[in-house]
């Protein structure tokens, strides 16, 4: 039969396992990289904020569309705002420097959209390995 207390100290053990990698989810989203920084993974984290503020600066250079919450008509709106907000920090500097600027109707600026949607979908995984590095499924 199983020993009570020790199926509590793992138990807590994992909740603690668990917070944690949330807390480090939540940094990564904040700031690119700063998820595995906090683990010590010192040339992920530098490679993925630099790849990420290259792609929203790219993107912003370029006049790329920053979608927002109030501009978010139909689905696909509503998805480029899930995309860019992946962008973390990133997404609210961006905001206020590339409103007003965007210029879809040039090649230049949708492809700034591009980057800037892809800055945030990259975070995003980006933020996923952090958080399976904190539960240890990843090394």
């Amino acid at each position: 039969m199983p020993d009570p207390k020790q199926s509590a100290s793992v138990s807590s053990a994992a909740g603690r396992s668990e917070a944690k990698a949330w807390i480090v989810a939540g940094a990564a989203w904040l700031v690119p990289g700063l998820g595995h920084a906090l683990q010590r993974k010192w040339a992920r984290a530098v490679v993925y904020f630099v790849t990420v503020a290259a792609l929203v600066a790219v993107g912003i250079t370029m006049h790329g569309t920053l979608f927002t919450s109030e501009g978010a008509a139909d689905a696909f709106d509503f998805l480029g705002y899930l995309s860019n907000l992946g962008a973390g920090l990133f997404y609210f500097i961006a905001r206020p420097i590339a409103s007003g600027a965007a210029d879809a109707a040039h090649a230049s600026g949708d492809y700034g959209t591009r980057f800037l949607a892809t800055a945030g979908v990259l975070n995003l995984l980006c933020i996923l390995e952090a958080y399976e590095i904190a539960r240890r499924r990843k090394p």
